[in-house]
């Protein structure tokens, strides 16, 4: 069994959005195939760590990302442990992953969530090429890279050089390899039906995300202005559910029509399996949208744009998902219009594909010739 250190450079555990559940649930399936360490900053909970030793190392502060002693505590552990692959979340410490792969002969893998350049010029950054080249020599450098997506790896192959053998897809996931009873969602809708006040016979469109990501405000403001507007002057009764953190007060407290703001909840699962239709107008920023994989997985219609729905093939979701064009708010309204009566399964297809389990039993296989 190879052995993994693994470094995360930020806060994850306990995990509460998309991308800290994305990292929390690879490395505990992923511990099940390698014998892995984390050396992460001082902040996550190491009683959170299934099956793996957490060391809260690095600091809280900025100038974590360039504290050259670092290099000597990990290799000390590197060394100890007799490690044999150092997995970088993100490229930005590459510098470090580099000085260990030279003084050590540890292999170097990069797990890649975007490619981190390109999300940062959709956000108006002047620095993102700077980014981009420093992201291109850290994955030119390594031995094995993880995409999030293959249209990712695709570009990394073509843009940054890598050999298409050096570099796989490994997605985000869910825990569950099929969908919910029927009884599961009808308690769901009932719980959401009395917590919120909502109507038996309406249907039940849901988004949620983090707002203080601004490609999720844009993403709530156009659901207002764009997509509300259109359903309203269709004959459908519906609730549109929002949940998540930082829902700006001009939002939460306009009393907009047929908008319900949950905000923040514990548990959104029950928002998931209790809902129809999942809404997903996101036409910036980049990665896969884990909202959309957890939608799916719990059995929801959905209704997408393109920028959306990358690293999401609706060809193994079953028509449970409707792909328009960005900004074109007649065409997804209609989508939304066209589902509300689909009641099938989404296909063992999505599960075989987007199961935790599949997932990092392929990443290890990928990392043992190395």
């Amino acid at each position: 069994m190879i052995k993994v250190l693994s470094l995360v450079s930020y806060q994850f555990l306990p995990p509460r959005m998309g991308g800290q559940k994305g990292i929390a649930l690879f490395y505990k399936y992923f511990t099940r195939q390698v014998d892995l360490s984390m050396v992460t900053t001082q902040n996550n909970d190491p009683a959170l760590a299934e099956g793996y030793e957490l060391l809260n190392i690095l600091s809280g502060s900025a100038t974590r990302y360039l504290n050259i002693f670092y290099f000597f505590t990990l290799r000390s552990i590197i060394r100890r442990k007799k490690i044999t692959h150092l997995i970088l979340e993100h490229p930005y410490y590459g510098w470090l992953g580099l000085l260990l792969k030279w003084f050590t002969g540890v292999k170097l893998v990069v797990h890649s969530h975007n490619i981190e350049g390109l999300r940062w010029k959709t956000l108006h950054k002047w620095w993102w090429k700077i980014l981009w080249q420093y992201e291109r020599i850290v994955h030119r450098a390594a031995a094995h890279s993880f995409f999030i997506q293959e249209s990712d790896r695709q570009y990394a192959i073509r843009e940054f050089g890598l050999q298409p053998s050096k570099c796989t897809v490994a997605t985000y996931g869910i825990e569950w390899d099929q969908p919910p009873s029927q009884t599961e969602k009808q308690e769901a809708r009932a719980y959401l039906q009395q917590q919120h006040g909502i109507p038996k016979h309406h249907c039940l469109l849901l988004f949620n995300g983090a707002f203080n990501y601004s490609p999720n405000l844009e993403a709530l403001d156009l659901i207002i202005e764009k997509i509300n507007p259109l359903l309203q002057q269709s004959s459908l009764d519906y609730t549109i559910l929002i949940c998540g953190k930082d829902i700006p007060e001009r939002i939460s407290k306009a009393g907009i029509p047929k908008l319900v703001i949950a905000g923040f909840v514990n548990d959104i699962n029950p928002y998931f399996r209790g809902s129809d239709i999942f809404l997903n107008p996101v036409i910036s920023g980049g990665g896969i949208k884990t909202k959309l994989v957890e939608a799916l997985g719990n059995n929801m219609n959905a209704v997408s744009v393109e920028n959306g729905a990358e690293g999401v093939d609706p060809a193994i979701c079953g028509g449970k998902l409707v792909v328009t064009g960005n900004n074109d708010w007649p065409a997804f309204t209609a989508a939304v219009l066209q589902l509300v009566s689909r009641q099938d399964n989404i296909p063992a297809a999505f599960y075989r594909h987007f199961y935790w389990g599949t997932i990092t039993a392929d990443a290890a296989r990928a990392l043992n010739p190395l």
